[in-house]
């Protein structure tokens, strides 16, 4: 039995326009699986595959009611690269954010509904992950959180310090998962999350069982009779386990 990350949910007043958005962001494609859904992935992808973890945009009725502890940081190749990302973007329909960065090499901004995420200056550990460098996570014990989070997936550890833990694909490809120390407490559910794909998808309860174990709560979110199960890893983020439809 095996659990991998496959997907990034964002909660969305406009999931068309959203997905759009960040396809043309990433130089992906999109598709949906009914109303209020678009799928963004790569072109020719064949879901799911280590090499990318996709973006899934799901519309609600209000998406502002939630925190932002989870965002992506897209990789650039040099310094003319990430100069031409982030005026792209801003074209797109992205806007600067300010989020307490002070001056860094990276460039800090919003996409058309506030999700703020970073385009990265050019670094030699990301140059194989795709557009998508990292996931972040933000989080209180990164040391807890990686305890956690490398039990429950089929990735591996690379490092966890007091500051940050990072994990990435058993098979060494597709965009790395960090979570980063972060001073502020969570109060409201987050507007991006991780899904959850077990491999198979027929062993669904039992890997929903073995989270549990570990440490997993179980949340309502109104979510109603839906064939994936909704948890809370140890520090209250949620995650979705997938079934099959």
């Amino acid at each position: 039995m095996a659990l991998r990350l496959v997907q990034v949910n964002f909660k969305a007043g406009d999931d068309s326009a959203l997905g759009r958005f960040w396809a043309d962001a990433l130089g992906w494609g999109v598709s949906s699986e009914g109303p209020g859904v678009t799928n963004v992935e790569p072109v020719g992808f064949t879901w799911p595959d280590p090499s990318a973890v996709c973006v899934d945009v799901v519309a609600v009725p209000d998406p502002e009611t939630v925190e932002y502890r989870v965002h992506l940081d897209l990789a650039t190749t040099s310094a003319a690269h990430q100069a031409e990302l982030v005026a792209r973007l801003k074209d797109l329909g992205a806007t600067p954010a300010d989020v307490g960065q002070g001056d860094v090499p990276w460039t800090v901004l919003a996409d058309p509904e506030g999700n703020v995420f970073c385009v990265l200056e050019p670094r030699e550990v990301y140059r194989d992950t795709g557009p998508i460098a990292v996931v972040v996570v933000d989080c209180a014990d990164p040391r807890a959180m990686a305890r956690f989070w490398d039990e429950a997936i089929d990735w591996t550890l690379h490092e966890v310090t007091d500051g940050h833990a990072v994990l990435r694909s058993a098979e060494g490809v597709g965009p790395y998962l960090e979570f980063l120390r972060a001073p502020d407490a969570r109060t409201w559910w987050n507007r991006v999350h991780l899904d959850l794909l077990p491999d198979p998808v027929e062993d669904k309860e039992a890997e929903v069982s073995r989270l549990r174990a570990l440490g997993a709560a179980d949340i309502d979110l109104g979510q109603g009779d839906v064939p994936w199960t909704v948890l809370a890893d140890p520090e209250g983020n949620e995650f979705c386990v997938l079934g099959r439809g």
